[in-house]
Formats: C-alpha cells, structure tokens, sequence
C-alpha cells in the first residue's frame, strides 16, 4: 500500500509539472482532505478540550437564535455572544440532535423550569459518547438570573469550581427573577418569545421529585 502511495504521489507530481490545471485539483484535494480532519476533530470531545475545541467550532457556528418546541408551545432563545462556551455547546448539541432526545424534567413554579435530560436510551448513548464533560463558569456582572433567564445547570456537590453541565438547562420562571443563583450557575441566554409556554409547563402537575407526571418533550432547531 506504501508503495503504490509513493508511485500515486510521484505520478501526480510529474502531472502538475506538464498541465496547470491539474494543480488546481490537487489545490482542491488538500482543502478537501483538511476538512475530514476537522469533521474527525470535532467527533472526539473530551474533558481535556472542552475550551480549545469550543473557541473553535463557535468561529465555525456563530448562530445565535434557537428554537425550542415542545408538546405545550414553543420557546424562542437568544444565545449570548459573550459567554462564547456556552453558546457554542448549546449549538453543538442542538445540531447533533441531543435535545431531541431530552425532555423537560423538572417544573417548580415560581421559580424555573428545568431540561435537558431524560430516561431514554439515546439521551444515555449520546451523554457516554462524549464523557460527561463539564464547562467553565462565565459570570458576567452583567448576566443576572432574570426573567426567562437561561442558564446552566451543575452539581452542587464536590464542585468548588462551579463547572457547568453541558447537557442541563433551567429558564427563570419566577418574575422577580432568581438573583441568588447569580455567580452560582452560568447565565448564557434569554427567552425573547414563548414566556406563554414556559406558564404552562410550569403548572403541569409533578411528583415529589417536582418531575412532571406527563413528559414534555422537546426538540431544538437553529434558526440564525
């Protein structure tokens, strides 16, 4: 297979010196070739890369608007810009479809509605393959638990560094806001429509676990 590699290579170069045109192909094979890479990069996440491989693919994905529907309505977010990690996971894992698997699992009125996961099989498939990596925090003076707030949920527990999940979110029900989460969890976005929805999510009836008794589903799609 070397072999036949070399005599391939050396056949090409003598072909580039006798016709421009075949330069141009080989031009176009390299930027081909980069690109299979960069898909084969972005497939292997891990908790050692999270910063690195985010910066990048949020260069490559600068959408900001999302829309989640749900069995009850529909809740249309805007990322923010400035909380770059954030951002750029929470459109990686729309566009692999890992919300569509999930559901929104907790409803505590007067205060959030909480999603993100669920019970099923794919929503574990997709969580192993990429190892439970965790974010870091990006607070912002400026970023306050508000209104139809977005932000990320974490573990509370042996978490001194306040890392964010990558996979769970919560949307500020509560009117007067949740300011005591503030520099508690990351917020990262805002509802600019839908807050009907997010209403009557929150009044379903739940368990003592505050999971409601009826699922609400999700899918999440990228508008601009």
């Amino acid at each position: 297979m070397k072999l036949f590699k070399t005599f391939f290579l050396t056949a090409l170069l003598i072909s580039v010196l006798s016709c421009n045109k075949k330069t141009k192909k080989i031009v176009i094979e390299k930027k081909i070739e980069k690109e299979i890479v960069i898909k084969k990069e972005w497939d292997s996440i891990n908790p050692k890369n999270v910063v690195p491989f985010f910066t990048e693919y949020g260069r490559q994905n600068k959408e900001t608007i999302v829309l989640i529907k749900t069995n009850y309505g529909s809740i249309k977010i805007k990322l923010f810009k400035d909380t770059p990690i954030h951002r750029s996971n929470f459109i990686f894992l729309t566009k692999i479809g890992y919300f569509d698997t999930t559901v929104f699992y907790r409803v505590a009125p007067n205060f959030v509605i909480q999603g993100g996961n669920s019970e099923d099989i794919e929503t574990r498939r997709i969580r192993w393959k990429y190892k439970d990596y965790l974010l870091p925090t990006e607070f912002l003076p400026h970023r306050k638990h508000r209104y139809g707030a977005l932000a990320a949920a974490r573990e509370t527990e042996n978490n001194p560094n306040k890392l964010s999940s990558p996979f769970e979110f919560y949307i500020i029900q509560n009117r007067k806001g949740g300011h005591h989460l503030n520099n508690e969890h990351t917020v990262f976005g805002e509802v600019i429509s839908g807050f009907s929805t997010i209403d009557k999510i929150v009044q379903l009836e739940s368990g003592p676990d505050e999971w409601p008794k009826e699922d609400v589903t999700m899918t999440i799609e990228v508008l601009e």
